[in-house]
């Protein structure tokens, strides 16, 4: 598991340029400041990230919501929830402005995507002593398989395993405690997240397979075309120069790759 070796008010420096920028960062901005959605949960990742004792969230997603409002120019605020669903439900009604999320067809319905930052693979975690080998075993009548409610995984995971029981939770540490109590025979969810959480379940395996493979991106409200592109040549320079290594590094994910510049939405 990543260990945040930042406090709450660094970030690594991005150094953006970009010509005729306008409006764009009052656009960006509608409030003044910039209101950035974050997901945590019990373990960081390079997506979730985990609050301090005082509250604060921590991790790679906040250390980039801070160098986007750096290279803006405007005050961050940030805005945490345990579910990405409720992120993009925020983003689409304005209630903040930026929003680090997982993309997929129902959520380009709704929101506008900058390139991907990280690309994720999702698949599930069972217990040593199950009987599952791959991802497709799990599509039976009988198996349950907890998701988060309202992502892009558990959509995946109702489309894929059709005969299965997709029993939708809010939070990560309600599914795994799911897992852990039988209540469930499967927890879906990005491949590098679950990887996580295999040391708090002694035996637990990471099957075979996915369920889907998508990008994690900065989602912002439709209808602010100034505002995308701003954060599209925000996130082509933060790879370009390395702050997205730097930022991964930073938290412990030194593993990680960066998702290419020429990453699509």
């Amino acid at each position: 598991m990543g260990q945040n070796k930042l406090s709450s008010r660094e970030s690594p420096s991005a150094s953006y340029s970009i010509k005729d920028v306008g409006a764009a960062p009052n656009e960006l901005a509608a409030v003044g400041k910039l209101r950035v959605g974050v997901v945590f949960a019990p373990a960081a990742s390079t997506y979730f990230v985990v609050k301090r004792d005082d509250g604060e969230p921590c991790g790679v997603t906040v250390d980039l919501g801070r160098a986007l409002a750096k290279a803006a120019d405007v005050p961050v605020e940030f805005f945490a929830t345990p579910n990405s669903g409720e992120l993009t439900d925020a983003v689409e009604n304005e209630l903040i402005d930026v929003a680090f999320v997982p993309i997929d067809d129902e959520r380009r319905r709704r929101v506008a995507f900058g390139p991907a930052y990280f690309n994720a693979e999702s698949t599930c975690l069972v217990q040593g002593n199950s009987e599952f080998k791959s991802v497709l075993d799990l599509n039976r009548p009988e198996v349950r398989v907890a998701g988060i409610s309202n992502t892009t995984t558990i959509r995946s995971a109702v489309r894929v395993l059709h005969l299965s029981t997709i029993m939708p939770v809010s939070s990560i540490g309600e599914a795994i405690d799911m897992l852990c109590s039988g209540r469930v025979d499967a927890v879906a969810l990005s491949r590098d997240v679950l990887a996580a959480y295999q040391p708090r379940i002694v035996g637990s395996r990471l099957l075979d397979g996915s369920l889907h493979a998508t990008g994690i991106a900065i989602a912002i409200p439709k209808g602010r075309p100034l505002a995308l592109a701003y954060v599209r040549a925000f996130l082509d320079n933060a790879k370009a120069s390395g702050l997205i290594r730097r930022v991964f590094d930073l938290n412990g994910f030194e593993a990680e790759p960066v998702a290419p510049i020429d990453s699509a939405t």
